[in-house]
């Protein structure tokens, strides 16, 4: 299993080879970044890490030990106690358990690091894998959404210490 790293300016070109080669596979469930997110990267890079250095957002990467980028876990909108969580892995590593082991391991520094008592998520309706992700690791489905215009799901954990 690759490791949990803390987003950090080092990660760019890593992170930025992982989103050019996995986008039409995450385009096909969620919705495409747009060229603009691939032409500005480095700039969207620095306010990232400008909201994760002013704890409104915890963004990390689930990295192999080569420094290839295999996934995301992020923890963004932080306020009160809570946190939305959103993920994607790797097409290649996809079904593999990897996109559930970095979920479990952000809802544990979720607690330990970050002080969150609950995490909201959200999942297309025909996103069954991030579904399935999210029910094994401990959210429970809760309510209806709609997600960029398709049907989706509303998912809460509360978080113990």
């Amino acid at each position: 299993m690759p490791e949990i790293q803390r987003l950090r300016a080092g990660h760019a070109a890593a992170l930025l080879a992982f989103e050019r080669e996995n986008r039409a596979y995450f385009a096909a469930s969620i919705p495409d970044r747009g060229d603009a997110y691939f032409a500005r990267f480095e700039e969207r890079h620095r306010a990232l890490l400008a909201e994760q250095e002013a704890g409104v957002c915890h963004f990390h990467l689930l990295v192999d030990g080569d420094g290839a980028v295999w996934g995301r876990v992020n923890l963004v909108d932080v306020a009160d106690g809570a946190a939305e969580l959103g993920f994607r892995v790797a097409e290649r590593v996809a079904g593999r358990g990897v996109a559930s082991a970095g979920v479990r391991r952000v809802c544990e520094l979720a607690v330990a690091e970050y002080g969150l008592s609950s995490l909201r998520a959200s999942a297309a309706v025909d996103n069954a894998g991030s579904r399935a992700v999210l029910a094994r690791t401990g959210f429970t489905h809760v309510g209806e959404v709609e997600l960029n215009g398709r049907p989706g799901l509303r998912f809460v954990r509360e978080l113990v210490g």
